[in-house]
């Protein structure tokens, strides 16, 4: 059996994956609506999950629960979303949600926020967290290195002036179980 799961694929299918999505395209696997449904897989089924594009759709705290549940002790889950000054966030009209780089320090145990009381689960650790950027915009090019140099560099750009001079594009994150 594949032991990775590519939640919300669309049309991006992957070769040694499991592939879901909420509707029945070529190369999907299986289909579940994530929001709705309990994840079809029994506990600690995949060690690799990959989440892109997905939760900025979906009440998201339920779904990193299921995400929790079928994930292996140890795996791995990344994790792309719209960052909260991405002009995405605004387009596509599906769209619920929008990220901090700190919104999933709140799924993970022992992170500056210590909220772990908030959910009935966590993540032993936060392996990646990092603020993208459009790379065509050249305004955009001094910030995608210093940005992402540590958590206070990335808070200074999400409180400051910053964060309207150069709008961001994506959260990218990793969680271990």
């Amino acid at each position: 059996m594949k032991n990775k799961l590519n939640i919300g694929c669309g049309n991006d299918i992957k070769e040694g994956f499991v592939n879901l999505d909420i509707t029945q395209l070529p190369g999907v696997d299986v289909v579940c609506d994530i929001e709705n449904s309990l994840l079809p897989f029994e506990n600690e089924t995949f060690e690799y999950i990959m989440c892109i594009d997905v939760l900025e759709h979906v009440d998201y705290p339920k779904v990193l629960k299921e995400i929790h549940r079928v994930l292996k002790p140890e795996g791995i889950v990344e994790i792309r979303v719209p960052h909260f000054t991405s002009s995405n966030n605004y387009i596509d009209p599906t769209h619920k949600r929008m990220f901090s780089f700190r919104t999933f320090d709140f799924f993970v145990n022992n992170t500056r926020y210590n909220r772990n009381y908030y959910f009935d689960f966590q993540f032993s650790e936060l392996l990646f967290s990092k603020i993208t950027f459009m790379n065509k915009n050249p305004l955009n090019w001094p910030f995608l290195i210093w940005v992402n140099a540590n958590k206070t560099t990335q808070k200074i750009y999400e409180e400051t002036f910053l964060r309207s001079i150069a709008p961001a594009y994506n959260v990218e994150v990793k969680l271990k179980k």
